[in-house]
């Protein structure tokens, strides 16, 4: 059966792109959805930032037609600047609006917003039915267990959001405590999606980093499908490993050296084309080493890719690589 957010169809058990700060950015999701993300999301946006018309959280709400189906995430801790920040975000025309009660940074957890409202179930809820009733999107929500291992409470949490109208939930199976430390436990989600007071899709999240993973917890833990986070960055083509081998229990090659110098070059040249030719190469910095993640001797080219200010010079070292006779034998086979 597919799995449906409202009217949004997304197949039988969709791979999500999670929001990431600084990485899930309209030139990281185009290479994403090339390599079959089912459904993406925004970086997670300020609502104080929105009302206040800041340029960058102004910039998050960029979204473009290929993208589809897209949310945008927003997070906050006043109700009613989450309900101005929805009606503002909706203008710019999602899918669906999702909420941030995950985010365990201090600087967003330690101000009462992300995933510090796990500590306020009630004020998680009306902050909820506000956003709810600020759009004619469906709304969804991404969460953790709850803050600490004495305060799991997500199974709570999820009846209480559903009843007042969100259409799909996503959990990733830490705490706020564990930060991303530990391993995601996963127990917790599959008791949610038993549970028969849930109708709603539950998304299952964290340390899916591989197409055996994946399907393993797909069988364990029932869930609707999954969203995919850290994985991805600089290895779009997890989405696509994992369809794959959803399909025929295979695995497909792993990506050549002309296939990771492509992503690369596709995903600056939208970042150049999104941010303009400096922000754009210079926020390109952080992604070069895990593009090339595993390749021997790639420790020269990395510092001459981080330090190059133009595009031409970029691209005369990825020709570079893609002509380094090291890399020969990987030209045409998988590393």
């Amino acid at each position: 059966m597919s799995v449906q957010i409202g009217n949004i169809d997304l197949g039988e058990f969709p791979l999500l792109l999670a929001p990431m700060e600084d990485v899930s950015d309209p030139p990281f999701r185009f290479v994403c959805k090339q390599n079959g993300a089912d459904m993406m999301y925004t970086e997670f946006i300020s609502s104080e930032g929105l009302i206040r018309d800041a340029a960058k959280s102004r910039q998050k709400l960029d979204i473009f037609e290929y993208e589809r189906p897209i949310g945008i995430q927003i997070f906050g801790s006043d109700i009613d600047h989450m309900r101005e920040a929805t009606e503002i975000a909706t203008l710019a025309g999602p899918d669906l609006m999702d909420i941030n009660y995950g985010c365990p940074v201090k600087q967003v957890a330690c101000r009462g917003a992300g995933a510090s409202l796990l500590q306020d179930i009630d004020k998680m809820v009306a902050m909820t039915k506000a956003v709810v009733e600020a759009t004619h999107l469906p709304v969804t929500v991404k969460t953790r267990l709850g803050w600490d291992d004495n305060t799991k409470n997500v199974d709570e949490v999820a009846e209480r959001l559903q009843d007042v109208g969100i259409k799909a939930l996503t959990i990733h199976g830490r705490t706020r405590a564990q930060m991303y430390k530990g391993v995601a436990d996963w127990t917790m989600i599959r008791d949610i999606k038993k549970n028969p007071r849930i109708k709603i899709p539950i998304f299952g999240n964290g340390d899916i980093d591989s197409p055996e993973k994946a399907a393993a917890w797909r069988m364990e833990f029932g869930v609707d499908g999954m969203m995919i986070g850290r994985a991805a960055i600089g290895y779009p083509w997890i989405f696509r490993e994992i369809k794959h081998y959803f399909k025929t229990g295979e695995h497909l090659d792993k990506p050549t050296i002309a296939e990771r110098i492509a992503a690369c070059s596709t995903h600056l040249q939208k970042s150049i084309e999104w941010k303009g030719p400096k922000t754009g190469i210079f926020e390109m910095r952080r992604h070069y080493s895990n593009y090339f993640k595993g390749i021997e001797h790639f420790k020269e080219y990395r510092m001459q890719l981080v330090t190059a200010g133009t595009l031409e010079q970029v691209s005369e070292i990825l020709e570079g690589i893609s002509h380094d006779p090291r890399y020969a034998p990987l030209a045409a086979e998988s590393i």
